[in-house]
């Protein structure tokens, strides 16, 4: 049982750890660094990792962000491992499950001083590992998770566009929305879709 819903609770107790990060931010915003406490619209997740507060505070935030960081990753990576076996093809499969579940390593990089660096590694092979699961539900019966997939991979471009654009405004509002998408997808692929679904995809 533990296994088999290993990807659905590394992913609550990950969200659950991010909460209570939120509720122990000290303050300080893109836009308000004197604010108190954590800003939804205004402040990033990665807010939550630093040594301190936007506002100079010690961020008591810290530890429960990185441990949410550690289960969430590790979810992840499990999703690539367990998804990868539902492709018949052994290339991409590979890719799926190396690319994207190593990517997961980077991923939790984030959460350390190498956070820019690390956003670029970790979105890069995350994308690649997408880009091949997309490919093969679009070859596939499951309509829905075309769309899902489709959503999933534009709302993330458009997030690391802002990013790179430096275009702040409504980057962390766009930041939790691709947080939230791609959760979304994540466990509808690990949960609703099954290796016959692609059996007959080459």
């Amino acid at each position: 049982m533990l296994k088999k819903h290993s990807i659905l609770l590394g992913i609550i107790i990950s969200l659950l750890l991010l909460f209570i990060a939120t509720w122990n931010y000290p303050g300080g915003s893109q836009v308000d660094k004197n604010s108190v406490g954590y800003d939804w619209k205004n402040n990033y997740i990665s807010n939550l990792f630093g040594k301190n507060a936007v506002n100079g505070s010690d961020n008591s935030a810290r530890f429960w962000a990185i441990g949410g960081m550690i289960f969430f990753s590790a979810s992840f990576a499990i999703f690539f491992v367990e998804f990868s076996k539902k492709i018949p093809v052994k290339g991409a499969s590979k890719v799926i499950k190396y690319v994207g579940a190593g990517g997961m390593f980077f991923t939790f990089l984030i959460a350390t001083p190498l956070h820019d660096i690390m956003i670029i590694v970790a979105s890069t092979m995350f994308l690649i590992g997408m880009f091949y699961i997309t490919v093969f539900v679009l070859k596939s019966r499951l309509h829905l998770f075309k769309w899902l997939c489709i959503v999933c991979l534009l709302v993330f471009y458009y997030t690391l566009y802002l990013y790179g654009s430096g275009s702040l405004k409504y980057l962390p509002i766009m930041q939790k929305i691709n947080f939230a998408t791609t959760i979304a997808l994540i466990l509808g692929l690990a949960y609703f879709t099954k290796k016959e679904d692609f059996q007959q995809i080459n």
